[in-house]
């Protein structure tokens, strides 16, 4: 006689040898935190002793989804930014990380090569349960489509108040207030702007600016607002090609984001300015470099860690039929070696 193969256990069967539920024994497999540590081991040991996989096919069939998170990198048709743009990758890998420790997998693309009708091509389709969509960029149709087709979604940008969808996003405007004041005090007269204030977050940042000009007193010059992309590249390039007209007077500037902000520090050295004896300069973000460079960049910090795990919490409670609002998150300036002149 042959021998029987052994039986494969199911979710259930694990489940009974645990003495859970099949529903604890399925977030204790994801390793999801609502189950205290000590189930979820006691689970997975007993998954691996009995080489137990979960079947994600036969999953979503069982419930109709598809455990995945598409996210949108919301990008305008002009402009250079990508994916690799650190700050991008910093609040990826937070909501990548998070996704993972729920059970999902997620799906990254962007919007220059997504598809025209979201609903369709994500929900429709079941390529995804749910959508974090990263930046509002330029107005975008398609996200304003989605809150008309119902379906679950955030976005991370910048709240206005005139949204029918829930918003994750640093408090921009105080942000830059902080970042434009805290020049001023370093004895700045004459602040330059650098960033695309079509993008809504930079609208607000540029907000900022005005607000801390105008309550030191300071005219506010057209002039020195230069609409930037996002890149360093941009950054180096203004300021070689408009700015560098302006540095006779020019003491000050405030670049809408620590990639331009690298390119505007790398324009002005090359030129012989100091900084920030000559010209003092803040970005924006915070990213790992920014504490790097020399000099080291003061910057206005945005928490991405708080900021990643809010959009899956707030998107995963809307895919369960809760409810998500709209939420602005605290930023701090860091003070670092360009534009302290005063010690």
């Amino acid at each position: 006689m042959g021998i029987k193969p052994a039986k494969t256990l199911t979710l259930s069967d694990i489940a009974r040898l645990a003495g859970v539920s099949e529903s604890t024994a399925s977030r204790a497999l994801r390793d999801n935190p609502v189950i205290n540590a000590q189930t979820r081991q006691k689970v997975q040991q007993i998954a691996a002793e009995h080489q137990f996989k979960v079947n994600a096919t036969a999953r979503s069939l069982r419930t109709q989804k598809s455990y995945t998170i598409a996210v949108i990198i919301l990008f305008d048709a002009k402009t250079q930014q990508a994916i690799t743009d650190p700050f991008l990758l910093d609040i990826l890998g937070v909501i990548a990380d998070e996704l993972t420790r729920q059970g999902y997998d997620m799906l990254l693309s962007t919007s220059k090569t997504t598809d025209k009708d979201w609903r369709s091509y994500y929900f429709d389709s079941k390529r995804a349960d749910g959508l974090i969509v990263i930046g509002q960029g330029e107005h975008d149709e398609r996200v304003e489509q989605l809150s008309s087709a119902g379906v679950p979604f955030v976005v991370w940008g910048a709240a206005t108040g005139n949204e029918s969808f829930p918003v994750i996003g640093s408090d921009n405007r105080q942000g830059a207030q902080l970042a434009v004041a805290h020049l001023i005090a370093q004895g700045c007269k004459r602040v330059a702007f650098l960033g695309d204030i079509r993008h809504t977050e930079i609208e607000m940042r540029y907000l900022g600016y005005l607000d801390a000009l105008q309550a030191a007193g300071i005219n506010v010059e057209p002039a020195l607002q230069l609409n930037t992309d996002f890149t360093a590249q941009a950054g180096y390039l203004q300021t070689q090609q408009t700015l560098f007209s302006q540095l006779g007077s020019l003491d000050g500037i405030f670049a809408a984001s620590d990639a331009i902000a690298m390119g505007t520090m790398k324009a002005l050295l090359e030129h012989g300015i100091k900084v920030p004896q000559q010209v003092a300069l803040v970005g924006f973000d915070d990213i790992a470099m920014s504490a790097y460079c020399t000099p080291s960049l003061t910057t206005v910090k945005q928490d991405t860690h708080a900021g990643g795990k809010l959009l899956v919490a707030q998107l995963l409670s809307r895919i369960n039929g809760g409810k998500a609002a709209s939420q602005l998150l605290p930023v701090k300036l860091i003070e670092r070696q360009s534009s302290l002149r005063k010690h």
